[in-house]
């Protein structure tokens, strides 16, 4: 389908979020300041002080009291966002999970950053691979238009399954970085949000309701199982909005995005930003006539474990290239990969994956270093039981 070009912005990948916001209109935004998602409440502030957006702001004194006023104003029955980085998203992380178990449809943009110790202020995704398994919708964005697109996709998609949801970019790579950003018209968009209608708001009298009760071991295990079950209607859900958003759009909206994977034997797998820096060695080296292709995830949480496997499932290998560490453990999308191999393989080729952990604290991943990754694969100079540590002095 082709893009319709309605209005083209230079934006970086917060202001293009703070159009998403701006465009949502939530009824509640709780605001803290953090290095790097801090422009995009500057600017949806700015917004916000030129009459564009009637949202109740609230500016509190850190980020647990950020996430507890959006977990409050979503459960009184408004729209509510807040948007965090790093260690903000650790301090609030007692409310973080917290918000599943109540089903309260909170939209929180990260913009990625590494988490302390050391004090880094630079891209990796430690920040929200913390948070992957306490029931938030987790969606990766690589450009600026994408961070926008999957705000709005996100919003609907929590409205319908009733979870939380991240929508991520990286850190400054993307955050800061400006490009040419459509921004679709108002109307169409406020159209495709379409009015809220809370489930069981605190606030109706007529029908009360508790959020967040004490539950002993009689009923605990119950409620953490309808959670588990309601979070199974997330893919095909996704699918669904995705199509309608595409109408709007023009852009499509995949559970993962495959680049010249249908008959490639080496696929490197690599969320967010990285995964342009693949794409140009992929285009170098099928010029080249080597079969290599590359895969982004999109969708993260829930993982789509058999749509992933029936894309890679052909290749002799599989390098997954992690911007996040798991002390003790194989990184978590590398994990993820073994897990959908090791369930849904079928046949007698099974792939073999190669775990990678490159980019910690900021540190740029260069072309150099992809082409690296894709000779030892392409050259079976790999060990599929140790973790390939990428641009790091040893």
């Amino acid at each position: 389908m082709t893009k319709i070009n309605e209005n083209i912005l230079p934006l970086t990948g917060s202001q293009a979020v703070a159009e998403a916001m701006r465009q949502i209109n939530p009824g509640v935004v709780a605001m803290y300041p953090i290095t790097p998602q801090t422009p995009i409440v500057e600017t949806f502030a700015k917004y916000h002080a030129d009459g564009l957006v009637d949202t109740e702001i609230i500016r509190v004194e850190s980020e647990h009291s950020a996430m507890s006023a959006v977990l409050g104003a979503s459960a009184s029955g408004v729209r509510a966002m807040t948007a965090t980085s790093s260690n903000g998203l650790e301090l609030m992380h007692e409310v973080v999970a917290a918000t599943p178990g109540m089903r309260l449809p909170i939209v929180m943009p990260i913009v990625n950053r590494a988490v302390s110790s050391p004090i880094n202020i630079h891209c990796d995704h430690s920040d929200s691979m913390a948070c992957r398994d306490l029931g938030w919708i987790q969606i990766f964005s690589e450009t600026a238009q994408e961070a926008y697109e999957n705000t709005l996709l996100a919003l609907r998609l929590s409205e319908k399954c009733l979870f939380p949801s991240m929508v991520m970019q990286d850190g400054f790579i993307t955050s800061h970085s400006v490009e040419n950003v459509e921004i679709f018209s108002d109307s169409k968009i406020k159209k495709f949000i379409g009015q809220y209608n809370p489930k069981n708001p605190l606030l109706n009298i007529d029908k009360p309701v508790t959020y967040g009760p004490l539950e002993l071991p009689d009923y605990y295990f119950e409620t953490k199982y309808q959670e588990a079950e309601g979070f199974e209607c997330i893919i095909d859900e996704y699918t669904k909005i995705g199509k309608e958003l595409s109408e709007i759009t023009g852009s499509k909206y995949p559970l993962f995005e495959g680049y010249k994977i249908k008959d490639a034997e080496v696929i490197l797998i690599v969320l967010s930003s990285s995964a342009g820096t693949v794409k140009e060695v992929v285009e170098k080296y099928r010029k080249e006539g080597k079969k290599v292709g590359v895969l982004k995830p999109k969708l993260f949480r829930p993982f789509p474990y058999k749509e992933i496997y029936k894309a890679i499932s052909h290749a002799k290998v599989v390098g997954v290239m992690d911007r996040s560490m798991a002390r003790g453990a194989f990184p978590p999308l590398a994990s993820d990969i073994k897990i959908a191999i090791n369930t849904y393989k079928e046949g007698k080729n099974i792939p073999d994956v190669v775990s990678h952990i490159f980019g910690l604290g900021g540190r740029d991943l260069f072309k150099k270093d992809v082409e690296i990754i894709f000779d030892n694969l392409l050259n079976n100079k790999y060990n599929i039981t140790k973790i390939d540590y990428i641009g790091v002095r040893k």
